[in-house]
């Protein structure tokens, strides 16, 4: 979270730990019509300034099985995963509370996990292959960081005036 201070020096400001704040801000995240992530604080908008994806996923077991978990406690459905030029692998798929294919960025502790599910090649700027998810063969495809944001329709740094 970035105060005042922060935003106006560009500082990457705090990793929020307080729990509750963390759960108050889980419930209320979601995206408007034009792509601007935000959560809800009462009558007000926080905007969310996006670095890589508007999601980051864990891989958790549970009674199921291996499952991915965003960030918000919610879970994807994984369809397909990209890789970038710099490493990074995002999962595509439908995340519970939204109605469309969204994108998610693979927590780097989670790496050498998905690498052992991964058949990969060499490819462009980064790799590409498949991967197995709870036996479905999924692609894995490259794609430049820079195309994300218009690929999977979110602002990466959005303003109270972004779209309008």
């Amino acid at each position: 979270m970035r105060d005042e201070f922060a935003q106006q020096n560009q500082l990457p400001g705090q990793v929020i730990t307080h729990q509750a704040l963390n759960e108050f801000i889980s419930r209320n995240y979601a995206c408007d019509d034009v792509g601007r992530f935000f959560f809800q604080n009462g009558p007000q908008r926080v905007f969310i300034t996006i670095d890589a994806a508007p999601w980051i996923v864990r891989i958790n077991s549970s009674n199921e099985g291996l499952q991915f978990t965003t960030q918000c406690i919610s879970t994807i459905e994984p369809s397909a995963a990209l890789s970038d030029e710099g490493g990074n692998i995002y999962i595509v798929g439908s995340i519970e509370q939204q109605d469309h294919v969204s994108v998610a960025l693979l927590h780097d502790h989670d790496l050498d996990q998905f690498s052992e599910l991964a058949k990969l090649h060499q490819a462009a700027c980064s790799f590409a292959g498949s991967w197995d998810w709870k036996g479905n063969e999924l692609p894995l495809d490259p794609i430049h960081s820079e195309e994300l944001a218009s690929r999977f329709h979110f602002i990466l740094k959005p303003s109270d005036q972004s779209g309008i």
